[in-house]
Order: structure tokens, then C-alpha cells, then sequence
């Protein structure tokens, strides 16, 4: 997938027709490359969204409610000080190139009026958002570009806006179809695609296959071209060039299995049958669904970050901890032959003499045979004796301790894969919030800055299909509150065996539950776990009243010692509106 100029151009007429001398009302930036200007007018709020990440660059209009974190980056408050009440006066695009600057009437601190620019680079790795000044210096960018990164143009604060370097290519704005092939005749050994990718301003790989494909059917050297078809190519660069500013359909392309994976501003046949474009009348819409699912994912992985990596230092920490606890449990394995040693020193004491390495002792639990036992030779036969007692209790307790905190250690080693179990699945920032609420209860995580007030979490609820109410916990404290208060009784308790995964309810009515019921519900529960990728996925069930949670249990432990086993496929259900 790639934006290209003309692509942006429709992008730029889109913006010039809603929302030009709309005055900005909300600034947000819900991840660290993505800004929102929210734009009022006449016609009601517009949210334009900005994404310079470097396999998405784009900009365009959304109706996606974007989830916003709870203290706003520095970029974010600087565009809220200069821009918010500022009017979008221009929308200017540098030729057919991606770039894109948006023109503000704003004021300063003293309430002077300036004009400020907000320039959008659409450059893959190098894309930027460039706050520029009335002076055409930069006030800020959203990343920073300094002499280490870059040694021929900087992005800095208060340094001149430099444009990019511009490419050696034609603009179909301002230049003849016949320029282009005269252009392309001076690389007579490149693939048609490739010169024109070379030659043309605004176009895209895809595009530049296109048109390939519209002229001979095949990816031939330019030196192959026929009259006609060179008459053809310059026919259809002819059309480009007149739809530049007035058409407004653009196109996607699905991959295989039928989801989004190529854009352009041409209808794409080079695939045939087999994929078929989809028409868009609108450039924001198209992109609003090609990359919403992406950019939340997105989002919800680059703030689960710290949680994910706290959660791998606890895991790493405590695995160590058990590894030596374990070797350390071995060593107490030959505790009775410290005590062997000393009683055998003991019934011999009238043999044995001071200043000896080692005794020779009569070993009445194996016929009488002699043993040899090590001694110090500082220490008399009562020290010695009394030295292998006193190791031999030390072992004793060692292992009794030992014992206890491995087990403890390996309850807390399936706890913390249970927390990322429900972190993988994690599909909102109030999810993530949970999680690390729980953390923070359990003392893993510190608490980080004011809390913020946020909307209780609920339960996912599905229905089967058959009418019963479905619930699944989606974090570990919600798992003990569904299974040990929310549910009755008689309701069904399922949970997938063997692995981490969600609490899952069936609600009984009037006492009873349908097989069916039972079946969709570990469906279910085996999507809602780490089995998820499984084919074949067994989940037991019982009784919500079989439950037990031992004392002092991590959350979402429970025990039960009832129950039935179902082997089924894991599958996502249809959820309920909360």
C-alpha cells in the first residue's frame, strides 16, 4: 500500500470542500504519531486525523471514536496552545508531491494575529507533522530530525523549514503526456512500471503497474513499445491529467482473502476476476476503513508496551528464582544420609578417636557392613555427630521451605501468564487500565500519577444461539467478581483446560442449560484463552456452586474438583452492546 500524490490531491480537495473556514475546536493525539484536529463550522464537527507512522502515513477524515490517553503529550498541548480557536484558511499541496500544508489564521500570546502552518510529509520512514510559524520557522514537529538522524536537513525548533529535496520527476499538472514518454525513451532498457514509478510525480507502484498493464498486458522494456501503444500510454496519462481536480472515486483492492491490501485513484484491473475494485466516493472513507482496525491494534500495542515488558521482567525474575529454589531443594535430597552419618558416628563413639579424616563405622541398616564417614579431624566423634544432626535439621527445614516458596513461585509464574493472557486480548485503553489496576493491587506495579475517574468495566456479554446470556470476564479481577458474586448457583461455570483464558458463565434458565448452549459457550471459552489458535480445544464445565477459591489465591484462581470435559473449536461469537 502506498498514498501517493494524486491520491493526496483528492484527499486535499476533500479538506478544501468541508472544512475550510472551519475553526479548530479540539486538539488530541491518541498515539505517539497520530494527531486528530477536530474542526467545527456550519456543517456540524469534523475529525481529521493525521498519521505519520512510517508504514501508514496518511491523512484524512474519520468517524472512528479514537480513544485518547489520560495525560496528553507535549506535541499535542503545543498544537492546543497555537491552534486551537485558529481558522483553516488553505489547503495548499507542494505539486503532485505528498506534501500537504494546512494554513491557520490564529493569534499569538498577545492576541496578535499570525498565520501559522501545519505541514503533513508523507514520506514512508521520513514522514512528519511540522508545526511552522509566520516567520517559516519551525515551532515544533512531532519527530525531530537532528544533524545524527539526518545531515542534510534538520527538523528542529526555530530553525527555517527546508521542503524535502525535490525528485527529478514530472508533474502531470503542469506537463504534456508527451514529455512522459519523451522521459521514458532516455531509460530504453527499463521495465515499463519502473520508468514511469521513475519519471511520473504522484503516482504509485500500483498505479505505475496499472498503466503498464492498460498499455501492453505484460511488464515489457520500454524500447519494446509500439507506436500505438505509446499512443496509448500518453491517451491514458491524458486522462489522469484531466480528472486531476475533478474526480473524486478512488479504489481498493482486496487481497485473497478479502481484506484491504492496495489503494489507488485508477480502478485496478491488472488482477482480473480474481480481485475485483472496490469504488469509494470518498478518499477519507476508504482510508477510514482500510486502516481503522490496524491503528487500534496499533494504539493498544504501543501503550501496552510498559505492561508487557513489566509483566516479562516478573516472569523472567521469578523464573530464575525457581530455577535456583529448585536446585537448591535437590541438594536437601541427601538429608538422610547426613543423619545416617551421624547416628552410625554415634553408636560408634567407643571406636573412634580425635584427629581422624574419616571413621569407619559399622552400618547396621545394611548388614553390618563398614561404611566410611568423613570427619574433621579438628572435632571429636561427638562434634562430628553433632555437626551431621545440625546439617541434617538444616536440610530438613530447607526443604520444607524450599517447598512452600516453589510452589509460590510457580502460582505466580501462572498468574502472570493469566494477566497476559487477558493483555493479548485486550481491545480498549480501559482494558489496559484494568490490568494495570490489578498489577498495582498486587503489588507488582507502582502506582503511576493521579487516578483517573474512568466508566466501570462490564463483562463481555454474547448470547447463544439458542437464547441464554453468555458472560466473559476479561481480566483476572473480573474473572473471581463474575464466578464468586455475579453468578447464581446453578448457572454453568466453563474455563479451557491446561491453559490461561476468561471465566466464562452460561445463565441457567429456570436451573437448566441446552447442550447447544454448552457447546457455543466453550467455543468460546476456548477463543477467549491462549488456546485461541488451537483446532481442537478441550474446556471443562460445572456448576457455578463446585467453585472453591483457596486462601490466599491469586485473582482469578479458582479450584473445583467436579466436572465435564467438551472438546470443541475455538470461535469469536457475536457480541452483545454493552
Amino acid at each position: 500500500m502506498a498514498l501517493d500524490g494524486i491520491f493526496l490531491s483528492r484527499i486535499r480537495d476533500e479538506i478544501e470542500s468541508r472544512v475550510l473556514q472551519f475553526r479548530v475546536e479540539k486538539v488530541q493525539q491518541p498515539a505517539k504519531d497520530q494527531v486528530v484536529l477536530v474542526f467545527r463550522g456550519k456543517g456540524g464537527a469534523q475529525r481529521l486525523l493525521v498519521c505519520v507512522r512510517s508504514d501508514s502515513p496518511r491523512v484524512h477524515f474519520t468517524s472512528q471514536a479514537i480513544e485518547n490517553p489520560a495525560a496528553p503529550p507535549m506535541f499535542c498541548m503545543l498544537l492546543r496552545k497555537h491552534l486551537t480557536a485558529a481558522k483553516l484558511t488553505d489547503v495548499r499541496q507542494q505539486a503532485l508531491d505528498r506534501l500537504l500544508f494546512l494554513d491557520f489564521d490564529a493569534t499569538n500570546e498577545i492576541g496578535d494575529p499570525v498565520r501559522l502552518s501545519l505541514c503533513v510529509e508523507i514520506m514512508g520512514t521520513y514522514s512528519n507533522l511540522i508545526l511552522i510559524g509566520p516567520d517559516g520557522k519551525i515551532i515544533d514537529s512531532i519527530k525531530r530530525i537532528d544533524y545524527a538522524a539526518s545531515s542534510t536537513r534538520q527538523v528542529l525548533p526555530a530553525l527555517p523549514y527546508v521542503l524535502p529535496q525535490p525528485q527529478d520527476k514530472l508533474c502531470l499538472e503542469t506537463c504534456a503526456p508527451g514529455d512522459v514518454t519523451a522521459r521514458l525513451l532516455q531509460t530504453p532498457h527499463k521495465l515499463l512500471p519502473s520508468a514511469l514509478l521513475a519519471a511520473v510525480q504522484g503516482i504509485s507502484p500500483i498505479v505505475a503497474r496499472e498503466l503498464a498493464f492498460r498499455v501492453n498486458g505484460e511488464d515489457a522494456a520500454v524500447e519494446d513499445l509500439t507506436a500505438q501503444q505509446t499512443a496509448s500510454l500518453e491517451a491514458a496519462l491524458a486522462a489522469i491529467q484531466s480528472g486531476l481536480h475533478r474526480d473524486t472515486a478512488v479504489y481498493l483492492v482486496p487481497d485473497d482473502a478479502g481484506a484491504p491490501k492496495e489503494l489507488s485513484f485508477l480502478p485496478i484491473l491488472q488482477y482480473g476476476a480474481a480481485r475485483q475494485s472496490m469504488a469509494y466516493d470518498s478518499a477519507s472513507t476508504l482510508l477510514d476503513d482500510f486502516f481503522s482496525e490496524r491503528d487500534r491494534v496499533s494504539r493498544l500495542h504501543q501503550r501496552g508496551k510498559e505492561l508487557l515488558r513489566t509483566l516479562s521482567n516478573l516472569t523472567d525474575r521469578t523464573a530464575r528464582k525457581l530455577a535456583l529454589q529448585r536446585k537448591e531443594l535437590a541438594a536437601c535430597a541427601d538429608r538422610d544420609t547426613l543423619r545416617l552419618y551421624g547416628e552410625l558416628i554415634t553408636a560408634n563413639l567407643h571406636t573412634l578417636q580425635k584427629g581422624s579424616r574419616s571413621y569407619t563405622v559399622t552400618n547396621y541398616y545394611d548388614g553390618m557392613k563398614p561404611l566410611t564417614v568423613p570427619a574433621d579431624p579438628a572435632r571429636t566423634p561427638l562434634e562430628n555427630a553433632n555437626r551431621y544432626y545440625k546439617e541434617y535439621r538444616k536440610a530438613q527445614t530447607a526443604e520444607a521451605m524450599l517447598t512452600k516458596l516453589i510452589a509460590e513461585g510457580e502460582s505466580e509464574l501462572a498468574y502472570f501468564e493469566s494477566v497476559q493472557d487477558a493483555l493479548s486480548r485486550a481491545d480498549s485503553d480501559a482494558e489496559l487500565a484494568a490490568i494495570r489496576e490489578e498489577l498495582h493491587a498486587g503489588g507488582y506495579l507502582k502506582k503511576a500519577g493521579k487516578k483517573q475517574k474512568s466508566k466501570p468495566l462490564d463483562v463481555l456479554r454474547f448470547r447463544s444461539s439458542d437464547g441464554y446470556q453468555i458472560l466473559v470476564g476479561r481480566n483476572n479481577l473480573q474473572n473471581d467478581r463474575l464466578s464468586l458474586k455475579t453468578a447464581r448457583k446453578t448457572d454453568l461455570w466453563l474455563h479451557v483446560q491446561g491453559f490461561p483464558g476468561s471465566h466464562v458463565i452460561l445463565e441457567a434458565q429456570n436451573g437448566e442449560v441446552s447442550d447447544r448452549a454448552i457447546e457455543e459457550a466453550a467455543a468460546i471459552a476456548a477463543y477467549y484463552s491462549r488456546a485461541r489458535e488451537s483446532s481442537l480445544v478441550p474446556v471443562d464445565y460445572t456448576r457455578v456452586k463446585e467453585l472453591k477459591k483457596p486462601v490466599g489465591a491469586k485473582p482469578g484462581k479458582v479450584i473445583y474438583h467436579t466436572y465435564y470435559t467438551i472438546i470443541v473449536k475455538p470461535e469469536k461469537a457475536v457480541r452483545e452492546k454493552e
